[in-house]
Order: C-alpha cells, then structure tokens, then sequence
C-alpha cells in the first residue's frame, strides 16, 4: 500500500487533561490571540471578506550554512485540510475578556479555508528573502493560518537544514536518528525525525514516527539490558537468544576493549554455530577515534570483519567531521541531542508578511519598513524562479519577480539585481526558468496528492546534485545568488519613498 508523505494517523481520542471532550489533534485554536482579534476587528469593520495575500519567508540562513532545505509541508496541509471551530472552541472563545460578539461566533462556526495556498516542494533548497509559502485568501484566513504554518515550517525547515549537514559530514555512512528523548516534547521528536528522514538519514528509533510516516525504524539495546543481568556475557547471549538476526551489541557498559568488545566476538562467535551473524557493536562513551579503530582490529582479527560498528553520544556534523578526520572506524552514527533540538541555533526566524491587499476590486501591493534594512519586506505578489543553465545543468540563480512576469518563462535575458547591492547586476540567458512555487490548495481545496515520503527524500538527493561544491560547503559557503528583477527592485525603492511621508520619514 503507498503511503502518503506523511500524514498522522487520526487520533481523535479526548485530551485526558481537561474535563471537556476536547480532540488532542484539534489545532484550529494552535495560533495567537492577536490572530482571534484582528480577525474580529475585520468583522466589525466589515472587511473580513477583503482577499490578502502574505508569503513566508526566512531573513537568515541557519547554522552558518550555504542553503536551508524547505520541510513541513505535510504537517501544513493536515492542519489547513481540518480547519474548522467546533463549538467548544466556540464556548472558549466566548469566554475570553474581550467578550465576542455572538454574531461574530456565528460567522467562526462555518469557517474553511477557501483561499489558495502555494509552496515549494519539500526537500527543496531554499534561500533568504524568497516566498516558501504563499496565501492568497480572506483577510480574516490567511491571518489565522499564519502561526500554524510558521510553527509547522519554521521547525521542521531547521531540523531538515541541520540532517543534511549531518548528512555531509557523514558521506555514504548509515545515519540514524536518535532524538526522541530529548526533542521539544511528543510531536517535535515525529515531526523532526521525518524531517530528518527527507535530508538523508536512513532510519528512526522513534517507533511512532516510523508506523505514522512509513520510515524505517532501527534500535539496539540500553546499558540497562546488560546492567539486569550477573554478567555482561549472559546478557549478550540472552539479546542474541531473543533477536538472532538482529544482533548489535552495546559495548561501554563496564569496559569497551577488555569486556565489551571480547564478550561481542564470543557471542558472534555462538550466534555463527546456529548460522546467524552478529551485525554489530555500538559504541556509546569514550574517545570514539580510539576505541573504534581498536574495536575494529579486533573484530576483523576475531574473523569479523563485516560486523558494523555504531557509534553515539551526543554527535553532531562537527564531531563526525572530526572524528572521520583521526581515522574513526565508525559504519553508522546515531545522532540525538544536537540534531533534534538544533542545539547551535535553536530556530529558524521565519515569518509571515503581509505582501498585497484587495482595494477596489485589485490588489495593491504594502511594504513594511524597518530601522533594521533587512526587516523592509518586499512588496508585491512574487514568483521565484531557479534559474538553470542549460550548458552545464547547474543552478545558477534564484529569481524574484512580480507575478506576471513572463521573460522568465519566455527565455528572455534576464536583469538580476542583487537587493542588497542594487548597483550591482547581472544577466542570465541560456537558462531554464523552473517555477519554485507550486500549487497546494486552489479554492480551498487540494489540487492533489502529495508526493510519498521516500520521492520527497529522492527529490532533496537530486536538488543537491543541483548547485555547485562552494554553494553547499558547511563551512564559509560561497553565497548563493537571489536577485530581483528590474520591475521589483522598482516598486520596492518607489514604495520606500512614498510611505517615508507618512512616517515622518525624510
């Protein structure tokens, strides 16, 4: 049976800590107040029905690194799919401190999402200043989405970023991820090992992450197994009784080399009489570079020399990279803490501006302006557009445009202007336009299936193949271009000058 990219199982089960019959997977309340009361306010002003459009996009690139890889779009379209007030959600509303009005209630107990709602693939590449998400909908819509899809998008976009780091560092080895006890509660540790998963890690520990998305699912043993038995030794052999073609040791409990390790062989050892094969030893404490080019010796001196040796303890891409660089033995890494809670830069900073609003029947582009240069939005309804040269296959160039625009699509040349250095500019021809934003929900409704985990996964693989070493290096990444076409360059400079007035602005 094909599973999809990733949907929850529903639930449906009553929160046990509340006394009402509240559904735990009931997220149409999972967003800000401020949300509830500027929807309000539209009703009362009577522009709730306005259409809006915003599009989310990210300032900074995390982690020092050379490109961020787009997730949680699946965890989005479970949400917008299911939106709707039940009427508990109405009762609290009507017990808040700025007292509803009944009307207003009414006007929330037939609420759906009509609008559309466009994004880039997951597992796709992506880059500062360019639209991830757009919404195009009621004003009094795309406002209540908005903290949801941060939540979703922010999160499993850091998380996503951070594997594919890990995934380089690693190279061709077996990863694992190990995060579930240490992740920011239940859904981040599903949430994050699929995201995970789409930048290349092979497998989970978390057993629900891999029965609600289909991923595989791999575990050993903890140093309590060994600890609830007189010896080592009786508690490897008793593991290899119960599971005799799974077999992987963990081997720090006591001593590594002079117990673990020599207690490992002599069970491969009576595992090889009943015609099974210890698949491996893992290694959890201690001075890794050391203790795996030893474990290793002696595995392949004991006649084992395809016994896989895991390792673990708190890695991350740095440990790996140096550990690799001291000759490490090390087959397959399982990474936790650092991974799942992104422990060198905790978020994103993702958000959700505001580019365009309905005026007379059309829409008419906003800017926000900001003391901080890089918090001035980008006005105005945009397409972006990798740009691929046709010569060499490689992507060259992320182009930003005004909806409508069609050079990109024709094959014109192409002006790019660098937004944060508008005297400098360029040209792209002989190039193919691929349109990043693609269509997820028209009219409130699914335009199809999305794509299964595992094509998600292959996808990201291929988006990599995409751009060059210096774009993709971990550290000091040659910065990729993002430019801006001529006609919204124009509008945001020509926007810049007409709102100083109001400001005050000279």
């Amino acid at each position: 049976m094909r599973r999809s990219s990733g949907a929850a199982f529903a639930i449906g089960e009553a929160c046990p800590f509340r006394r009402s019959t509240m559904n735990c997977e009931d997220l149409t309340l999972h967003t800000d107040k401020y949300q509830v009361n500027m929807m309000y306010a539209h009703w009362k002003m009577g522009t709730h029905n306005r259409k809006a459009v915003f599009e989310m996009y990210f300032r900074k690139l995390p982690f020092g690194n050379g490109f961020a890889v787009f997730a949680g779009l699946q965890r989005i379209v479970d949400y917008i799919s299911k939106l709707a007030f039940s009427e508990e959600d109405l009762d609290y509303l009507r017990a808040q401190e700025e007292r509803y009005e009944e009307a207003f209630l009414d006007e929330l107990r037939s609420f759906r999402f009509t609008g559309t709602l466009e994004a880039v693939p997951e597992g796709t590449l992506v880059f500062p200043g360019e639209p991830l998400i757009r919404v195009e909908a009621r004003i009094m819509e795309a406002q209540l989405v908005e903290t949801a899809l941060l939540n979703a998008a922010n999160f499993q976009t850091l998380i996503a970023t951070k594997a594919s780091r890990v995934k380089q560092a690693a190279g061709d080895d077996t990863l694992l991820e190990f995060g579930t006890r240490r992740a920011q509660e239940m859904d981040a540790a599903v949430w994050g090992a699929r995201a995970a998963y789409i930048a290349g890690f092979h497998a989970t520990s978390n057993m629900r992450a891999g029965m609600m998305f289909g991923m595989p699912a791999k575990g050993t043993h903890a140093h309590a197994w060994v600890q609830a038995f007189d010896s080592e030794l009786e508690a490897f052999m008793n593991y290899a009784k119960a599971l005799p073609d799974g077999v992987t040791l963990l081997v720090d409990t006591y001593d590594t080399l002079k117990s673990g390790v020599p207690n490992a062989i002599r069970t491969g050892e009576e595992l090889r009489k009943e015609g099974k094969e210890l698949q491996g030893i893992r290694l959890d404490s201690g001075d890794l570079a050391v203790l795996s080019r030893e474990a290793r010796r002696m595995l392949d001196e004991a006649g084992f020399p395809d016994v896989k040796i895991v390792a673990s303890n708190d890695l991350d891409e740095h440990i790996i990279m140096n550990l690799k660089a001291q000759g490490a033995r090390i087959d397959t890494w399982g990474v936790g803490t650092q991974l799942i809670t992104a422990a060198d830069q905790p978020s994103l900073g993702g958000v959700y501006k505001l580019v365009a609003r309905e005026k007379d029947g059309r829409y008419e582009p906003v800017i926000k302006i900001s003391g901080n240069l890089d918090k001035v939005s980008n006005p105005g309804v945009k397409d972006v557009y990798r740009l691929i040269d046709r010569r060499s296959g490689m992507a060259v160039a992320d182009f930003m445009t005004l909806r409508g625009d069609t050079a990109p699509v024709e094959g014109a040349v192409l002006k790019l202007v660098d937004p944060a250095h508008p005297y400098v500019t360029a040209e792209a021809e002989d190039y193919a336009a691929v349109p990043l934003l693609k269509a997820v929900f028209r009219d409130g409704r699914l335009t199809g299936e999305l794509p299964a985990l595992d094509e998600i996964r292959a996808y990201h693989a291929g988006q990599l193949k995409l751009f060059r070493q210096p774009h993709l290096r971990k550290l000091h990444p040659e910065p990729y271009p993002v430019a801006f076409s001529e006609s919204l360059w124009s509008l945001k400079t020509e926007m810049i000058q007409r709102v100083k007035p109001r400001t005050g602005g000279r």
